[in-house]
């Protein structure tokens, strides 16, 4: 297994456990952690055997956001010409959206893992994941606001969809922190743990189900979800014809319908 100087990765039933690694920091997001996590879920996308992916957090705290020594480092870069500024900030912010979108579009489901801090950047990245779970001292922030800024790396765009509009304009304009009842009454996390060690027991039981899971179908299961987020329904229902017209063809099908009529548990092919 690759190391990585702001993450630990490992590999076991299926499961990439993916846990930021920097508590001495809150788990800030250095340099390191933006290119390593796309670096991360290219790994994750290529190997079949991982199936599931836990994202977590080491330490007290899933991350404070994004590390203020790197937003100094990238204003020290910042010259008198407005013009090569914009040209400079605007290619900047794209590559960070890159880090997020290799979670989004990750084939695989991501299940966020948070205790502590999730603050700012943190924000965009579990709204990257498919899923997301609490412990109890979960403080959650849209932090951006309280430091002049616009959230420009996917919160505004992906958390509609999740907590609906009318909530995230409030949370996105005043800033406040929010705990992990009040994120699960708003759909923003699924379940709510007493503590992390609960939260992992929880979180891991429930990728071990998904990998269980055909994977030809969950991968389906995530193409049709994600694609539905920006299309008609005719379009989702064409779509998930023709893809199923080659993937029903797959001997998971078999596998799973010989399973259910034996009262086996099914093993399927990585």
């Amino acid at each position: 297994m690759t190391q990585y100087s702001a993450f630990s990765v490992e590999l076991a039933d299926n499961i990439a456990h993916v846990q930021i690694n920097r508590p001495e920091k809150i788990n800030a997001m250095n340099a390191a952690f933006w290119s390593e996590i796309v670096e991360i879920f290219q790994w994750i996308d290529d190997t079949d055997e991982v199936r599931v992916v836990v994202l977590s957090g080491n330490g007290k705290h899933f991350s404070s956001g994004i590390d203020l020594m790197m937003l100094a480092g990238v204003a020290n870069e910042l010259g008198k010409d407005v013009g090569r500024n914009a040209r400079l900030l605007r290619r900047k912010i794209l590559n960070l959206q890159a880090s997020f979108n290799a979670v989004d579009n990750c084939r695989k489901p991501v299940l966020a893992a948070i205790q502590g801090y999730c603050l700012g950047g943190a924000i965009d990245l579990i709204s990257a994941c498919d899923m997301r779970y609490a412990a109890e001292d979960a403080q959650f922030s849209i932090k951006e606001i309280d430091i002049g800024m616009t959230a420009d790396v996917g919160t505004l765009q992906r958390l509609p969809r999740i907590i609906g509009d009318g909530m995230l304009r409030e949370l996105a304009y005043t800033g406040r922190t929010f705990g992990a009842e009040e994120a699960r009454s708003m759909g923003l996390v699924n379940r709510v743990y007493g503590d992390k060690d609960t939260l992992l027991e929880g979180v891991f039981g429930i990728a071990r189900d998904i990998a269980a899971k055909s994977p030809i179908a969950v991968t389906g299961t995530k193409e049709m979800i994600s694609y539905m987020r920006d299309h008609r329904i005719d379009d989702g229902l064409e779509y998930v014809a023709t893809w199923n017209a080659a993937m029903l063809q797959s001997t998971d099908l078999r596998v799973a319908m010989a399973a259910h009529m034996s009262k086996q548990k099914p093993e399927f092919l990585d």
